[in-house]
């Protein structure tokens, strides 16, 4: 089967399968199967993506004092209460963050990252300056 370009015939695509480079090459990936490490990555990449997580996580990454929800609260600026309680909820389900609750009035609830959190603070803070290294290009 072919498609038409602009007044050329080009073959169409015929797998949807991603080269991999050959062992000489530097790419960590090398011998991994793509469809299965999207597979068994998907769960925390769907939280990592998701609006306020980043938000939570970087501010942690400076620190190792625990956080209150309060603090989460005032420095997430178009954030409802009922975003935030959901991805606080989700990353301490994910083993991301550590939720400690106080029994005081009023209530106290603080939260840090585990080890698991902070090696993932970590390589977003890669991600981060390598995108402010190529933004403006």
């Amino acid at each position: 089967m072919e498609t038409k370009g602009i007044g050329q015939n080009k073959p169409a695509l015929e797998s949807s399968k991603l080269p991999i480079l050959k062992e000489n090459n530097s790419c960590n990936f090398y011998g991994y199967d793509v469809e299965n490490l999207m597979k068994e990555t998907s769960g925390l990449r769907k939280i990592i993506t998701k609006r306020g997580t980043l938000e939570i996580l970087i501010p942690l990454c400076c620190s190792t004092d625990p956080v209150r929800y309060l603090t989460f609260r005032k420095s997430m600026k178009g954030f409802s209460s009922k975003t935030l309680t959901i991805r606080l909820k989700e990353l301490e389900k994910s083993g991301i963050l550590d939720r400690q609750s106080f029994n005081e009035i009023p209530p106290r609830v603080e939260y840090r990252l585990t080890p698991k959190g902070q090696e993932l603070v970590e390589s977003i803070i890669n991600l981060l300056q390598w995108m402010r290294k190529w933004s403006n290009s």
